[in-house]
């Protein structure tokens, strides 16, 4: 073999190298045709996420929600990773450890009735979208033997991306917590 070959062959390999990077489907160009699922909804393209954000952001925080109203650590974990990733799964991971750590439920007593999204907007850049959204969760948490009824109202700013197949919280930027409109306590009803 000669070096005029061996330059040829490794030129070759080079171009098709930096073809490979410059042409290397990124996580932001996902098909605009291609749909990913959200509890409770039905798989969403893009565009419909979009136009429908009304609907998955309380889908997915009430998912959220429901890991914070676990007690194991794996279980908050999984529940959490099933609708978020990245730095969103471990801030709000860290954030129900830490709350668990200072003395938070010690039993899986909450109930959300309700997420109503309120000032909420969305924009889009390539696959993701960004949320700036305020929510009232309104739900009942026990404590021994009486219930108190919560209506906070909550402000973020949200980045969700579709990660392995379904649309999941990406980043959570918590701004404002108002508890103004906590609730009533009132007596818990009988079990047997």
């Amino acid at each position: 073999m000669n070096k005029i070959s061996i330059l040829a062959g490794v030129a070759v390999v080079s171009c098709i190298g930096v073809a490979a990077l410059v042409f290397w489907p990124t996580r932001d160009s996902v098909s605009e045709t291609a749909e990913f699922t959200a509890p409770g909804l039905e798989p969403m393209t893009i565009e419909a996420a979009r136009a429908e954000f009304w609907r998955l952001t309380p889908a997915l925080l009430l998912v959220v929600y429901d890991a914070f109203g676990e007690t194991e650590e794996d279980a908050i974990y999984d529940t959490l990773s099933s609708v978020t990733h990245g730095d969103a799964l471990e801030y709000l991971y860290l954030e129900r450890v830490g709350a668990m750590a200072g003395g938070g439920l010690e039993e899986a007593d909450q109930t959300i009735h309700e997420i109503k999204l309120l000032d909420t907007q969305v924009g889009r850049d390539g696959a993701n979208l960004a949320i700036d959204a305020s929510w009232q969760v309104i739900g009942t948490v026990g404590h021994a033997e009486h219930l108190h009824v919560r209506g906070n109202t909550y402000s973020a700013e949200l980045a969700v991306s579709p990660v392995d197949g379904a649309w999941r919280i990406t980043d959570f930027d918590l701004l404002e917590v108002n508890r103004d409109t906590a609730g009533e306590t009132f007596l818990a009803p009988e079990t047997n």
